[in-house]
């Protein structure tokens, strides 16, 4: 191995789950060299749960340092590896004078901003998208190639207990039921299930042995209350869509039992706390779960064994609806006794 870096900022500016599995690299560098200073460069709305890793010496907003590449020629890294390629970010790391910049070789910006290139695609590639990112390591000599249990001790979420939700949000955790965080819609970047087979499966769900809190933005909400407002009405369950911020979201699923929804951020943070996780996934290349399924010390998924692009283009998928209802929840009745 190569004499590591005393600063390398890692870079992933795209969305939430995507973030969640690139925070498995600050856990790789901290646990080989605990004292090299660990950047975490992404959007703002990511903020909160990278910096929920205690592996993440400090967080650099995207913004900020396309306006003003000063920010990062301050903070004197040695490195920055692209996790995922940014035009801007890549400009404003040469513009700083960052000696080292590491990033996939089939961007052409940056043959013009990046002095280290790695040749892999990801497309078609048979690996889950946390173990990818570590293939830009190659240039720095170090660990390529990790396994999926490697990549479960490596998140380090710690949720600040001061971020925890109101008085109101934790009422709502039964401490003598099973606590299940539902997350049934995606903003438009999963096959879903189907808010129609989310509610069957809140009615089938024991009154007396679980507590369903339902999660979302706003606008997801709204769209529920809308088109199945009757899952909202059953006893068990009580609707936190559009209440929560990001970090209270981390908070308060570091302190439940259970999550399911579709391959979304939430459900990444969930098998990253290490709470009982489900996610249901298309058998479509490359959303499928071998690519995407959560990693975690509880995490699962469930997805029809088969190869198939018949939806590809379509907003249902008809292999996710045919996962039933009692699947999911003999699945999730399982967690009750582990």
């Amino acid at each position: 191995m190569k004499k590591l870096p005393e600063s390398i900022i890692i870079s992933r500016t795209d969305n939430l789950g995507d973030v969640m599995l690139t925070l498995p690299m600050t856990g790789y560098i901290k646990s080989i060299a605990p004292t090299t200073k660990v950047y975490f460069l992404g959007k703002s709305y990511t903020r909160a749960v990278i910096e929920s890793s205690k592996f993440v010496d400090q967080f650099i907003d995207k913004e900020s340092v396309v306006q003003d590449s000063a920010i990062l020629a301050s903070l004197q890294a040695q490195a920055i590896v692209f996790a995922a390629p940014d035009k801007e970010v890549a400009k404003a790391a040469k513009q700083a004078r960052i000696p080292l910049r590491i990033g996939t070789s089939h961007r052409w910006y940056h043959w013009l901003y990046c002095n280290q290139k790695v040749n892999f695609t990801r497309k078609q590639s048979e690996l889950h998208e946390a173990q990818l990112n570590f293939k830009l390591f190659a240039p720095l000599g170090l660990l390529t190639k990790p396994t999926l249990e490697q990549i479960k001790q490596w998140y380090g979420l710690e949720p600040n207990q001061q971020t925890m939700p109101n008085n109101d949000v934790i009422q709502w955790l039964s401490p003598d039921k099973f606590n299940l965080i539902i997350h049934p819609k995606s903003k438009g970047s999963a096959k879903e299930w189907g808010l129609d087979n989310y509610t069957q499966l809140v009615k089938a769900l024991p009154v007396n042995k679980f507590q369903v809190l339902i999660t979302g933005i706003k606008a997801e909400g709204d769209l529920i209350k809308q088109q199945a407002p009757e899952i909202f009405k059953f006893p068990h369950v009580h609707d936190l869509t559009g209440k929560l911020s990001l970090s209270e979201l981390v908070a308060l699923t570091s302190k439940a039992n259970g999550f399911l929804a579709g391959s979304t951020g939430p459900l990444h943070i969930a098998s990253a706390v290490g709470i009982h996780t489900l996610g249901i996934y298309p058998p479509i290349r490359p959303m499928h779960p071998g690519r995407w399924q959560p990693v975690g010390k509880q995490a699962h998924y469930l997805g029809l064994d088969k190869k198939c692009n018949d939806c590809r283009k379509s907003n249902v998928c008809a292999c996710v609806r045919a996962i039933s209802v009692d699947q999911v929840k003999q699945t999730i009745e399982g967690f009750l006794n582990r």
